[in-house]
């Protein structure tokens, strides 16, 4: 029996980035032996165990063959016979395929060193066209290593997969847990150039893919491409360290351009209301959670709107913090003013603009908080009076900071 420390550890460890968890591959053994020594079987569709004292996860040498479409169109063969290089071969890229060795040697049969210093996510074998997770994991990679590139080769054969029809075949919930990882990366925009590249993202957000090549009015969007502004709205939302429903309104909010009748480009009349529908279908077939879709449903509609504050009356301002649930979540109109900062400032040469809106925002909504509506309600009995001393109250409050 052997012990090897395989994928993502070695590749952060020669990379000089942080280890978060460890995989080990066992070589020479079988499940009865593992059990046997103490470990607990965990896995469901091959062999793997938790280490009795660690929890770390070992699992037993395998190799896959090819049964049907989507990642788990797949047989496992786990035996003593599998060699480490068998198992290393089945992996996606050269640089996740290289093992450490109890002793401290790295097992590299794929040259995996040579492509980390050259910078390269490039495929191991022709295999990797037998899992359609692998388009999404690169692409994320591809975010996570800002210099890295992806090779030609393995960019021909992530189109082979899309043109196959590979990526139809994915479960949506896998497709989202991707795109989730991705957009917390550190440049979530090459995630999603990668994808496009590849035309992949044109069969899982053509919402999304459609951006591209849309135009803009160029005195406001310098970038004019509205596929390049979402991308640098994402990336800023990246730098700032915002929440992945943040991230994911970036994304969002600009959807309805994609649908921009060609005889009034490039304006975008009505493109806020068009874009809610938008969000609506593709959270609904990725089954993106309610935080996510809520605050991009939100963002979608009312970013538009923000900018209009500075010109309304107080009790405009109300109703308008009252249309984004901001009296009842206050945390959520924070969100939501994120990610208009980031559509902001996703624009070049306007990376350092100020938001008036948004502070002007956050002044309101403190003054609304600010009234006593426990105090005010003991003085009525009738439910809509109360509504109504509470809403003047508060637009009183407004009044008072403006």
């Amino acid at each position: 029996m052997q012990t090897y420390i395989v994928g993502g550890a070695v590749r952060d460890e020669l990379l000089g980035y942080a280890i978060k968890d460890k995989d080990y591959v066992v070589v020479g053994s079988t499940p009865e032996q593992m059990v046997a020594a103490g470990f607990r079987p965990v896995g469901k569709d091959f062999p793997v165990f938790l280490h009795p004292v660690t929890q770390a996860e070992y699992a037993l040498a395998r190799t896959e063959r090819k049964t049907a479409k989507g990642y788990k169109g797949f047989a496992v063969h786990a035996s003593p016979e599998v060699t480490l290089e068998q198992d290393l071969a089945r992996r996606d890229l050269t640089i996740n395929a290289i093992a450490k060795s109890e002793s401290g040697e790295l097992v590299d049969p794929f040259n995996g060193i040579a492509d980390i210093q050259a910078k390269t996510l490039r495929h191991v074998s022709a295999a990797f066209v037998e899992d359609p997770v692998r388009i999404l994991r690169i692409a994320r990679f591809a975010a996570r290593f800002t210099d890295f590139h992806v090779a030609p080769e393995t960019l021909s054969l992530m189109q082979i997969m899309v043109d196959a029809g590979e990526v139809d075949a994915l479960v949506v919930e896998r497709v989202w847990q991707e795109i989730a990882k991705g957009l917390m990366e550190s440049q979530p925009s090459r995630m999603f150039n990668v994808l496009r590249a590849c035309g992949a993202l044109q069969r899982i957000m053509p919402e999304l893919d459609k951006l591209w090549g849309v135009p803009q009015p160029p005195q406001y969007h310098p970038e004019v491409d509205t596929g390049v502004h979402v991308m640098l709205v994402v990336d800023y939302a990246a730098q700032q360290n915002f929440t992945l429903p943040v991230r994911f309104a970036a994304l969002m909010h600009d959807l309805g351009k994609g649908t921009t009748p060609q005889d009034i480009l490039p304006r975008h009349i009505g493109h806020e209301e068009r874009g809610v529908h938008l969000v609506k279908d593709l959270c609904k077939r990725l089954r993106v959670p309610n935080d996510c879709r809520e605050l991009a449903l939100m963002v979608t509609k009312f970013h538009g709107k923000l900018y209009q504050s500075l010109a309304m009356r107080p009790d405009t301002l109300l109703q308008f913090l009252i249309q984004l649930d901001a009296i009842r979540q206050p945390s959520r109109l924070k969100e939501f003013l994120q990610a208009c900062e980031a559509d902001s400032r996703g624009r070049t040469g306007f990376e350092q603009c100020p938001t008036p809106a948004a502070d002007l925002m956050l002044k309101v909504l403190d003054a609304a908080l600010s009234i006593d509506a426990g105090a005010i309600a003991s003085a009525y009995t009738e439910v809509e009076k109360i509504k109504a001393a509470i809403f003047d109250a508060r637009v009183n409050a407004i009044k008072g900071v403006l």
